[in-house]
């Protein structure tokens, strides 16, 4: 993101047209903004209230007959939920750690996932699907779009919604460690003037037939600074620390049978060398995160 926009107030973006200003979700930069406008913002707007529902419900479904078949799931944490908008910062061990979510996350708010980072999101089946479900906010991977994307992230949060958003920003192997996050979950909820809630994914780096799944939900972290690049700083590395504490005693369980191997590299995409070449990142030690001080005068935390 550039400086630009990182600096830019709070509810004085270009991101979205003045009179897209309506009915902000409850927090420390009350925005105004036309509840059916905001729905137009959405990255699938031009779909019917029946057809959002619909389609939300058909996802929802088809994540929990698929995480439920094939595994034990654990929600720790469960009382974190939030009842209105915020940002979910989990760290990202599989493609299935998106119908996790969907298939254990409270159906309000609806969730919307940041990601994935794709150019064209209607080409390819399994990028068309997803953009059919209206679940996903895609980004161009040259980072281009920026303000779209931006757009699209307040709308979910001015329509009552809540955005889960990979801190790591690609796909980690190593259960009980996390890699160094990205801007983007302090940014947005900054941005948005909503709670950054840390989440906790144990037990999908690999694709174990009724293996245990921990999702763990954290303290929620109350934002309301404007999104200085110190402020997100501050942000970034508070919540690193939050999901680092969490994960900490985890440990990665050995490979599965053939099967499930063959079912982990069907839900992953590691990149150049695949999981070989992902085995190799490992992330920093907690003694070399320090947490920035936010700017003199800025609100606690």
């Amino acid at each position: 993101m550039n400086e630009a926009i990182l600096d830019r107030a709070i509810g004085t973006s270009d991101a979205l047209r003045p009179a897209d200003r309506a009915v902000a979700p409850p927090g420390k930069n009350p925005r105004s903004v036309d509840a059916e406008t905001a729905v137009r913002n959405l990255p699938r707007g031009d779909l019917s209230p029946f057809q959002r529902w619909a389609r939300n419900l058909f996802s929802r479904t088809i994540a929990k007959v698929i995480i439920r078949t094939w595994f034990r799931v654990e929600v720790i944490g469960g009382e974190r939920f939030q009842h209105g908008p915020a940002v979910y910062c989990f760290n990202h061990l599989s493609w299935l750690d998106p119908l996790l979510i969907l298939a254990a996350f409270p159906t309000h708010p609806r969730i919307y996932f940041y990601g994935p980072k794709q150019e064209n999101l209607r080409s390819g089946k399994r990028n068309r699907f997803m953009w059919w479900t209206g679940v996903p906010i895609p980004f161009s991977p040259l980072k281009d779009d920026l303000l779209t994307s931006v757009k699209w992230v307040q709308a979910v949060f001015d329509t009552g919604g809540a955005l889960a958003i990979s801190g790591e920003g690609t796909i980690h192997v190593h259960e009980g460690d996390l890699l160094a996050f990205e801007d983007g979950p302090a940014y947005f909820a900054l941005r948005g003037g909503v709670p950054l809630v840390p989440v906790a994914i144990t037990g999908t780096s690999w694709v174990r037939f009724r293996g245990r799944i921990k999702l763990r939900i954290g303290d929620p972290i109350t934002t309301g600074e404007r999104p200085t690049r110190q402020a997100i700083a501050h942000y970034r590395a508070l919540v690193w620390h939050a999901v680092r504490t969490m994960v900490d005693g985890d440990r990665e369980p050995g490979p599965p049978s053939r099967l499930g191997r063959w079912l982990t590299d069907i839900f992953n995409d590691w990149g150049p060398g695949g999981r070989a070449a992902a085995e190799v990142l490992h992330g920093p030690d907690p003694v070399d995160v320090p947490i920035p001080p936010v700017a003199s005068g800025a609100a606690p935390d």
